[in-house]
């Protein structure tokens, strides 16, 4: 386990896990985070997305407003990472095929 893996993190990770409510989950986003937090976080998201669907870093650039520096973070983790993003994107892909 991670040295981040506090048990106060354990504890905000069932908070998440167990909310099912986007409206209470929003709630709870502002209650944590500053605005700010909140859409450079939904940022790295979206470049994110735009990775995966084999946009340039330019292209990312111009579309998100995110730095190259951001871009290639992001990059990284997609790669590299823990898998957090390729769950995420896993989410938004099921939610888009069950609107159409």
């Amino acid at each position: 386990m991670s040295d981040l893996r506090t048990p106060e993190v354990e504890d905000l990770l069932r908070v998440f896990a167990a909310l099912d409510d986007e409206d209470v989950i929003f709630s709870l986003l502002e209650d944590l985070f500053t605005i700010r937090e909140i859409k450079e976080t939904s940022q790295r998201l979206a470049v994110a997305r735009q990775l995966d669907a084999g946009k340039s870093y330019s292209a990312i650039e111009e579309a998100t407003g995110a730095s190259a520096t951001t871009i290639a973070r992001v990059s990284k983790c997609l790669s590299y990472g823990a898998g957090g993003y390729n769950a995420a994107l896993n989410v938004l892909d099921d939610a888009e095929k069950k609107r159409r």
